[in-house]
């Protein structure tokens, strides 16, 4: 994602656009599942933890990211849909393979709560 992009989307939640905060949003514009703060940190190999977690809380409390318990008990981060502002209507399953251990989100359309009982 070209770095303008990236500030505007920034801007449009009213989120500084530092340079760290444009990297860790190009980095999740990139990735399709919920991931961990270890993960996080592996790909951002340079770069100090406390520095990508208040960046990640910095994300949730804007509803840039959200928060997800998938039973490993990690707790892991996923990009918020377009327009979601974290409220009830905007649950959503996310799915957790056994096999590779990734969190990818389902697609609601997809997907009725039938699938699940």
């Amino acid at each position: 994602m070209i770095n303008k992009d990236i500030e505007q989307k920034l801007n449009l939640k009213n989120v500084k656009p530092t340079s760290m905060r444009m990297l860790v949003m190009e980095y999740f514009e990139g990735i399709n599942a919920a991931v961990s703060l270890r993960e996080v940190e592996n790909h951002f190999d340079y770069s100090d933890m406390s520095t990508l977690y208040r960046t990640l809380k910095t994300f949730v409390e804007y509803n840039i990211l959200h928060t997800i318990d998938d039973g490993t008990g990690k707790v892991k981060y996923a990009k918020c849909i377009e327009g979601c502002v974290c409220a009830t209507e905007d649950l959503h399953y996310h799915f957790h393979c056994l096999t590779c251990k990734k969190n990818d989100m389902l697609d609601r359309a997809k997907y009725t709560i039938s699938y699940f009982t």
